[in-house]
């Protein structure tokens, strides 16, 4: 952590300073520089990572009287095919690599398989991906497991334990907490983690615009998947996209739309002098109503409050899609990709449209969000061993090979088992209202992925090299 290495290397000064007897300015600099870190840094991280320690108390008792098994699961694995990039950890034998787990999860489902019917764990993972404000290359998860359950029991289980746990100054969270579906999420936000605590919706002005004539919009329109959509701001002091004053409109794209549009859309959108309305035009499954939330998330500068940050507000979003186009496909690979992960079950309405229209197949997959944040994600598993199989070769095209000790498992007789993994660093982010999940972590990694204290990732020795058969290229 950079705080600690800034103090160490201040305390290090000071000791030289007073053995070298130099000047009294510069030891007392450095000793109002150091109080300045212990009140900024030090005492504010220190109540964190007690607000952590309080919360992985509470986690495991709890669900301890609910018969769960608190089951360590080996950190040392192999790859697992149709996931999240992985850290491989070189071995003894040439050739041969470990990879650290991106979650326990063929872990639990084999304690499921193997009888244990209530899982627990506190876990350590790891993702090698690009770092991101709610992401780092090692993170903490709350990981449930369960056999014979359905959505509504994880659900339930999970709320009862957010309830017992949330902080008393934090206010009062009253279970259950909403539900709606992927379809509804997308369609009145524009995206799968809304933060409901402004109740501005997407409004979808697709006919209204059509054939406007202004180029953006029709070509997209003439798309499958294609639509054009506004929110509406009310009362705004400064301009953005549209902003109407005395019944004309003030923007760019004025000029490319006809006074029967502008009618019409102002019908549809209810608008009203001193509005600002924001639209954006795409395809269903590109991120383009993203940025149109993140112009939100920014109002400040339109002097808009939108969000009451003393709020909390929990959110279930439900039926997922089981497989979303690839961004990215390889030359003869799958052109889909596991909306979660390969071992989702379908929904069981759509379950026979797997062998012929995959893409139109929506999973058991439940996300739980809090403030625009997803914070647990989870799903019933597939747990017959021919389904599982006909999904990573057939549909993902992936070597099945590498989960041959999950499907013989499977193949025993699994029971109907499903659950749920929480991000324990970024609920105590938001919990503690800091920006980033780095804020409630004791040792941190950097935007880079570094550790800047230690220096680590750092270069090993030519001898060490050579023990684990490994040669880098420079």
């Amino acid at each position: 952590m950079k705080q600690l290495s800034y103090l160490f290397f201040l305390l290090i000064l000071l000791k030289k300073e007073s053995q070298t007897l130099a000047s009294l300015k510069v030891k007392l600099m450095c000793t109002v520089r150091l109080a300045t870190i212990v009140q900024d840094h030090l005492y504010p991280m220190c109540k964190v990572i007690r607000n952590r320690w309080a919360e992985l108390d509470n986690f495991p008792m709890l669900v301890q009287r609910k018969c769960f098994v608190d089951v360590e699961t080996p950190t040392l694995f192999r790859r697992t095919p149709g996931g999240a990039k992985e850290f491989v950890v070189p071995s003894h034998y040439p050739g041969q690599f470990y990879s650290l787990p991106q979650s326990p999860q063929q872990f639990k489902q084999l304690l499921m398989v193997g009888g244990l019917d209530r899982y627990f764990q506190i876990a350590r993972c790891y993702r090698d991906e690009s770092i991101k404000m709610d992401r780092q290359p090692e993170f903490t998860q709350v990981d449930i497991e369960l056999s014979f359950t359905t959505q509504e029991e994880v659900r339930h289980l999970v709320e009862e334990l957010i309830n017992r746990s949330w902080p008393v100054d934090k206010g009062q969270i009253t279970p259950p907490f909403p539900v709606i579906t992927y379809e509804q999420a997308m369609n009145d936000y524009g995206i799968d983690k809304p933060d409901t605590r402004f109740d501005l919706k997407l409004v979808d002005i697709s006919e209204e615009t059509r054939g406007s004539g202004f180029k953006l919009f029709d070509d997209i329109l003439t798309k499958e998947h294609g639509k054009v959509v506004a929110i509406r701001l009310p009362k705004t002091k400064k301009p953005a996209v549209i902003k109407v004053d005395k019944g004309k409109w003030e923007s760019p794209l004025s000029k490319h739309l006809s006074e029967e549009v502008k009618e019409k859309l102002n019908k549809k959108l209810q608008i009203e002098d001193g509005d600002l309305v924001f639209m954006a035009a795409g395809e269903h499954y590109t991120p383009l109503f993203n940025d149109m939330y993140m112009y939100l998330n920014l109002t400040g500068i339109y002097e808009v409050k939108l969000q009451d940050p003393t709020k909390h507000h929990f959110l279930w979003v439900i039926d997922f899609p089981m497989f979303l186009p690839k961004e990215d496909p390889e030359v003869g690979g799958s052109e889909v990709e596991s909306a979660h992960h390969p071992f989702t079950a379908p929904h069981p309405e759509d379950q026979h449209l797997i062998y012929t229209h995959p893409m139109k197949v929506r999973s058991q997959h439940y996300d739980l969000v809090l403030n625009g944040n997803e914070i647990g994600g989870g799903s019933i598993r597939i747990h017959n061993s021919e389904l599982q199989r006909y999904v990573i070769e057939n549909i993902l095209k992936e070597d099945s090979s590498e989960l041959e000790h999950l499907l013989e498992a499977l193949s025993y007789g699994a029971p109907p088992h499903g659950g749920i993994a929480l991000g324990l660093d970024r609920l105590l982010a938001i919990i503690c209202e800091a920006s980033s999940i780095r804020d409630v972590i004791a040792f941190p990694k950097s935007a880079e992925g570094k550790d800047h204290m230690s220096e680590a990732p750092s270069e090993i020795s030519d001898k060490d090299l050579e023990l684990y058969h490994i040669q880098v290229k420079k």
